[in-house]
């Protein structure tokens, strides 16, 4: 294993040596950084232009450039030493300062829908897998491949027109009409109805209640006011808690198996007690108290279904942990409701939350929670551009890759010595499932370090892609060689990674040097 970790990593040094080589020549004869001054009048354009001469190495060949560019760029692979070296780009900025800068802005808007196009996407693949052929899977199918298919420089227009522009004006009189309510009431009924699958009095009942069940909250939410002055509270924590864990301890553990759905249960009552405990705390928040408390709550979870679980407490830990932590995660959406009027009526935000540009607004002032609500915001509408676009490879890979194990010997074999059928799913088709999947991720995270250009474009956000687009346009190859090594380095690792994710994944495979 440590033989084969070594070759890849001298192998993909040497090529890593090579491409930027290239890449660096290549964008040095892409134009002339000079040209701006070579038109201008001014009678300082001498100075001007020997002065970006002197600040780019332009009278050094490009070639020999690159070598003093390779000589600092080395420096950054010695740890604590503080000599990282990239150059400066154009403006006489440090590259590594606006790299870093621009690394989080791109890590900040596309983590969480990459994330999220995973999770989500891979749920839809396993369910329509499970449902092939059905109204279901058609549906599933078409919003797909229609969202990637869309430019998602006209979704995201779309999401500003309607989701930004929209409801805002929307929050300035949250209004429902009973009309409007009753509307999606039937939406949701019917895409209920799809989803359940079934008998059609199965199907019928299923749409009826989740039609009841969203009219009647989207009428309390009109008469209360509630977009104005959200919140949950305990009794709402309370009930979602219990959905959540029994639908943990189904999907974990089996709803047979009592000792985990207890535990599950156990923790949730945990939760609604440390909901009154934990306020005063909340009010002083930090990002690494809001870490350690999620780690508190696993931990507490972890306890309860250790002292809870009896012969089998690996299931039962298992199903609290999870369970504990989504309550924990209830509680944190729930604090972040009560400072929605603060944020609403702050005077920068002027009563118009969801942004269109920007990560952030400019000179906001406030707490913890306004100032996270005000990047949450602002990450709302390039997220669900990146979701929509990125959630059709996810859903079709993991589709496939689950029809394909599904029909395998070894399912069949399972299913005739009685397993049920969500240990045949999650403990035998799953696993193999991810195998192909795991390729796919490794690709998609170096992409997402390159950055979301076009979003980023869109929306403003100066990230990775700005600070890669900037270069270009400028001649400028500091820039973009600082880039190109974040993404490059980042492809390889995580294609490193998958490799040796394929013998965690699969027995059957391993590693050999």
């Amino acid at each position: 294993m440590v033989t084969y970790i070594f070759r890849r990593l001298v192998t993909a040094a040497l090529i890593l040596l090579g491409a930027s080589y290239f890449v660096y020549l290549l964008t040095a004869a892409s134009g002339d950084p000079l040209e701006e001054f070579r038109a201008n009048n001014s009678p300082q354009k001498q100075q001007l232009i020997d002065s970006r001469t002197e600040l780019l190495q332009l009278d050094t060949p490009a070639p020999l450039r690159y070598f003093k560019w390779f000589g600092g760029a080395v420096q950054c692979l010695i740890p604590f030493a503080n000599s990282c070296d990239l150059g400066k780009n154009i403006a006489g900025q440090p590259v590594t300062e606006a790299l870093g800068f621009a690394l989080v802005q791109t890590l900040t808007l596309v983590t969480a829908a990459t994330v999220l196009a995973i999770l989500v996407g891979i749920t839809l693949g396993i369910v329509t897998a499970l449902r092939q052929y059905s109204t279901l899977d058609y549906g599933v199918t078409f919003m797909a491949f229609l969202f990637f298919s869309l430019p998602i420089f006209w979704v995201a227009v779309l999401l500003k027109e309607f989701g930004a522009i929209g409801f805002n004006n929307f929050l300035r009189n949250p209004d429902v009409p009973l009309t409007t309510a009753l509307g999606i009431g039937v939406i949701v009924g019917a895409v209920t109805a799809v989803a359940v699958g079934g008998a059609m009095r199965r199907r019928l009942l299923a749409g009826g209640v989740a039609f009841a069940f969203i009219t009647a909250v989207l009428i309390y939410f009109s008469a209360t006011e509630w977009f104005k002055t959200p919140g949950l509270g305990p009794v709402v924590i309370a009930i979602a808690g219990a959905g959540i864990a029994f639908a943990v301890t189904l999907l974990s553990a089996g709803l047979k198996n009592r000792k985990a759905l207890h535990s599950a249960l156990i923790a949730v009552g945990v939760g609604v007690v440390l909901y009154f405990v934990l306020q005063p705390l909340l009010n002083e928040a930090t990002f690494i108290m809001i870490v350690l408390l999620a780690v508190a709550f696993v931990l507490i979870g972890v306890g309860i279904g250790y002292l809870v679980g009896g012969y089998d407490r690996g299931q039962s830990m298992r199903a609290a942990a999870i369970t504990s932590f989504l309550v924990g995660f209830l509680i944190l959406l729930d604090r972040f409701m009560q400072a929605w009027p603060t944020y609403f009526n702050n005077s920068r935000v002027r009563g118009r939350p969801i942004a269109t540009i920007g990560a952030t607004t400019p000179n906001i002032e406030g707490d913890f929670w306004v100032l996270s609500l005000d990047s949450f915001t602002h990450l709302i509408l390039p997220t669900v551009a990146l979701i929509l676009i990125s959630l059709a490879s996810y859903t079709r890979f993991t589709r496939s890759s689950m029809l394909e194990i599904m029909n395998m010997d070894y399912i069949r074999t399972a299913r005739a010595k009685g397993l049920s059928e969500r240990t045949v799913v999650m403990r035998h088709a799953f696993r193999n499932a991810l195998i192909p999947i795991a390729t796919i991720v490794a690709f998609d995270i170096g992409a997402l370090i390159g950055g979301a250009v076009i979003t980023e474009t869109v929306f403003s956000v100066r990230g990775m892609g700005f600070l890669f687009l900037d270069g270009i346009a400028h001649v400028d190859p500091n820039p973009v060689m600082g880039v190109f090594i974040c993404v490059a380095i980042t492809a390889m690792v995580f294609n490193l990674i998958a490799d040796l994710a394929y013998s965690a994944l699969d027995p059957r495979v391993r590693v050999k040097s």
